[in-house]
């Protein structure tokens, strides 16, 4: 196999397992793109994106551009001459001059199978729409959002205890993996790309706080899909005399109340510790909550949780 120069645009922790895998083969990784050092946490310090600490580890060529709009950004890039750009979790629009730059295009990794959840959350809005199986997608980037060609895609099956946090990972390391397939193709000349059908496109919008919220008038099942698809953020909360309470683990007991109690409990209410578990009413079937935070605490075990305070007449929401 011909080897590429493959230059590489990444921003978190997602795209490492590709950088590595590049890093790691026998093509020629000339250089990396990353979002510019923000301010992040409660001294608003500047903290450098997860791509380009480990560029650095890797004694890789670095750039930090802060839109690619226009020629002096794109000077870098141009000067490190790639035949292949590798696109994964970069944070920006790339614009036609660099879509155009690179001899063989420009590829990027995307966590589902599209058409389904284009955008921003596809691995969040996967989980809250309760979706059986999501996957990767290598495509030739366009200057839509998630509309270019299809080269290679895999399918992952969702556990239903997975969390957001769990699937990118495990997506991740899948992406990486058919990343390299891809790529051995296009050296080869044998890659296909076949068009996005029109059917079946769905958006996937960033989550927003808002919506972690819980509505504990929902069925159980919907507010453990709320609590898989926030953790790690923004976290699924809710309140307690009216004190926020994040939720970081539960699963849905659907058409159940707990032993002992009436089957019309307010939703919201605390039944029982059980199992080791917290169960709450929902507008339909339990929630049982493995791990919660009150504020200003760290996360704890519902035992522990019960054990710090009476659970007679105690209500969410």
């Amino acid at each position: 196999m011909s080897s590429l120069r493959i230059a590489f645009a990444g921003t978190p922790e997602f795209a490492l397992p590709a950088l590595d895998a590049l890093a790691a083969s026998t093509h020629q990784l000339v250089g990396v793109l990353t979002q510019p050092d923000r301010p992040a946490g409660r001294g608003r310090a500047l903290r450098q994106s997860a791509v380009k600490q480990r560029a650095l580890e890797l004694g890789l060529a670095l750039a930090q551009p802060e839109r690619l709009a226009n020629e002096a950004e794109l000077a870098q890039l141009r000067a490190w001459q790639p035949e292949l750009l590798v696109v994964v979790a970069y944070g920006l629009l790339l614009p036609r001059a660099v879509l155009e730059l690179p001899r063989l295009g420009c590829l990027n990794i995307h966590a589902s199978l599209l058409p389904r959840w284009r955008g921003a959350a596809p691995i969040q809005r996967a989980l809250l729409a309760g979706d059986a199986e999501t996957g990767v997608t290598i495509m030739r980037l366009d200057q839509g959002l998630d509309t270019g060609p299809i080269l290679a895609q895999r399918s992952l099956a969702i556990d239903e205890n997975a969390t957001s946090a769990a699937l990118l990972s495990q997506l991740a390391q899948l992406g990486a993996e058919l990343l390299l397939e891809v790529i051995a193709a296009l050296a080869a000349g044998t890659a296909e790309a076949r068009a996005q059908p029109a059917e079946g496109a769905t958006h996937a919008a960033k989550l927003a706080k808002s919506e972690a919220l819980i509505d504990w008038g929902a069925p159980a099942g919907q507010v453990a899909r709320l609590v898989r698809a926030c953790n790690p953020w923004p976290v699924a909360h809710t309140l307690l005399r009216g004190e926020p309470v994040r939720i970081w683990e539960a699963q849905a007991l659907p058409g159940r109340a707990a032993p002992g109690q009436a089957t019309g409990a307010a939703p919201g209410s605390v039944l029982a510790l059980e199992g080791g578990r917290l169960l709450v009413a929902c507008g339909a079937g339990v929630l049982a909550i493995g791990q919660l935070q009150c504020a200003g605490r760290r996360v704890v075990g519902a035992s522990d949780f019960a054990h710090a305070r009476p659970l007679d007449d105690l209500r969410f929401g």
